[in-house]
């Protein structure tokens, strides 16, 4: 299977903002050095630095909107162009049993959204899964994965965790939990912020792929920092600013990201996927759609 790269740390969605002195990883595994707190126009991201008057207003907005990438069919469709970079295949949901240490510095990359034993986020799914169900097969590993969480180290963990993960996830309450983490960490508080952004399903989508690749960090190779990166470029649509025209720059600076650490990494998920959406002018993310990743093509009627 051919992965993209890992997650980064997921605090900002597994802790409240105001703990100080966390830190994320960028997708290459170095520290970025964003602070928890944003200090700038990326913190409109963060309902939490919001006052309740303000989350009330979005709320109600967000209600007012048709639902976008939420919708049942778009979601789905979502998941299955993600998978198609991700894991080269439509078939996410084959995915929950995928285990595999793929070099990338991050250790063990698992799951629906290749969650990481050395990102925290494979972690905390793995402690929240546990609280639910405390009578489970990964839960004898906790120990472990908190000793090497922020590395590529798999002491501890060899030689049963990877087939204890791949056990666990025949169990329904599991691919729930990792459902459900995905929904938590990447998927919703993506939506949301495309929404307010005022992007239509496919911003919305270009929204949840970043936020899967480069992680929910504030730092400049962090969902965050690239979103006010793009800011800094171009209005979004709320602003008054052209939807594509945003995408268009938003999907730049993605891409430099992606290069920044690796001159010759892929990145076809942006340049033969979404960008051909966008050229396409297809911003409500219609099927059929025709796509390539790797070099290869997926087709979804």
């Amino acid at each position: 299977m051919k992965r993209a790269g890992c997650l980064v740390l997921s605090f900002i969605a597994a802790a409240p903002l105001a703990t100080a002195a966390v830190f994320f990883l960028s997708p290459d595994g170095e520290n970025d050095g964003s602070p928890a707190l944003p200090k700038s126009s990326a913190s409109a991201g963060y309902d939490d630095g919001k006052s309740a008057t303000e989350r009330e207003a979005d709320d109600k907005l967000i209600a007012s909107l048709p639902p976008g990438l939420a919708a049942p069919e778009k979601k789905e469709l979502a998941q299955q162009i993600v998978a198609s970079a991700e894991n080269s295949t439509l078939d996410w949901r084959g995915q929950y049993g995928y285990i595999e240490d793929i070099a990338d510095g991050q250790g063990y990359t698992a799951g629906i959204i290749g969650f990481c034993t050395g990102t925290h986020d494979l972690l905390t799914l793995v402690e929240r899964y546990t609280k639910a169900h405390p009578d489970n097969g990964l839960k004898k590993y906790l120990p472990a994965l908190r000793e090497v969480d922020g590395s590529d180290s798999h002491e501890g963990l060899d030689p049963g965790f990877t087939a204890a993960w791949k056990k666990e996830a025949g169990v329904k309450a599991f691919r729930d939990a990792q459902n459900t983490e995905r929904d938590r960490v990447y998927f919703n508080p993506a939506v949301r912020l495309a929404k307010l952004d005022g992007l239509g399903t496919l911003g919305q989508f270009v929204y949840y792929d970043a936020m899967v690749l480069h992680g929910p960090g504030i730092g400049p190779t962090g969902f965050y920092g690239l979103r006010e990166q793009a800011m800094k470029e171009a209005d979004t649509p709320a602003q008054g600013g052209k939807e594509k025209a945003y995408l268009d720059i938003f999907l730049d600076i993605r891409r430099k990201a992606m290069k920044a650490k690796n001159p010759d990494r892929d990145t076809t998920r942006i340049d033969t996927a979404q960008r051909r959406f966008l050229y396409d002018g297809n911003l409500a993310l219609k099927a059929p759609l025709t796509w390539q990743v790797y070099g290869e093509t997926f087709r979804v009627p």
